[in-house]
């Protein structure tokens, strides 16, 4: 199905091309001719479009956070999201492809701030050889024109998360269903004593793994979603409703 809109920007890289689109409405981030990598409401910039984007955010159930890494951009709707809702958040964000770096900023209102600082280069490279203070949480969303960028899914790569995390911090992996499962979690078990998921119903599975274990009721965390759904302004009740823990908690 191809993608709403006029085309209002065409750009190639090595890793193909980059495509913004305009329906009126709407805009939206693209590596392919039917690929809609991301989706931006010009009326509502600081409220994400895609489901999978707002179901990553359950992780602030978890954790007020002060500081994140963000592994790949996309068109930013995620980190507008933290910047606008969370005044105090300093972001570090890490995407490879510089043409998506400029697009994000001229086209989908990127923040240009202090708190949000841009490294345009692998995110391997920057979790191996960038120096910075341990975040609550990493969001690592890696995708190109193929798909799912595997190295998300490899030892090292989680492991060099870890160390990146504060003690009670999180790490969050958007992937495909396609990857679910019992080698991912394993995988993730060996190091995070608290691992969730949310599958949605456009075919995301989202990873939630916690190095310290997260002991709030059911309740609680519905009273706490019901919170964030006013702070953040869509609901957080479907996504909850879909998060599945995948480790017996201590008590």
């Amino acid at each position: 199905m191809s993608i709403p809109g006029k085309e209002i920007y065409r750009g190639y890289d090595e890793f193909g091309v980059i495509r913004v689109l305009d329906d009126g409405y709407k805009r939206y981030l693209s590596f392919g001719d039917v690929d809609e990598q991301s989706c931006w409401l010009k009326s509502e910039p600081a409220i994400p479009q895609h489901e999978y984007v707002r179901a990553m955010l359950l992780v602030l159930l978890f954790c007020e956070p002060k500081r994140c890494i963000s592994l790949g951009l996309g068109a930013g709707s995620l980190n507008t999201c933290l910047h606008f809702n969370f005044p105090s958040l300093k972001q570090e964000v890490v995407e490879l492809r510089s043409g998506v770096i400029d697009a994000a900023y001229k086209y989908f209102q990127l923040p240009r701030s202090k708190r949000l600082q841009l490294h345009n280069m692998d995110a391997q490279d920057f979790l191996q050889s960038v120096e910075s203070k341990l975040a609550d949480i990493i969001f690592s969303d890696i995708y190109g024109p193929d798909g799912l960028d595997e190295q998300q899914l490899q030892p090292d790569f989680i492991h060099e998360c870890y160390h990146r995390l504060k003690p009670d911090g999180w790490l969050v992996l958007n992937c495909w269903r396609d990857h679910q499962s019992e080698a991912t979690l394993s995988l993730l078990r060996e190091l995070f004593p608290d691992i969730r998921s949310c599958a949605t119903q456009s075919g995301n599975w989202l990873i939630f793994a916690g190095k310290s274990i997260d002991i709030q009721s059911g309740k609680q965390l519905k009273n706490n979603a019901r919170e964030l759904t006013q702070r953040l302004g869509f609901s957080l009740g479907t996504p909850l409703s879909k998060l599945k823990e995948h480790q017996e908690r201590a008590l």
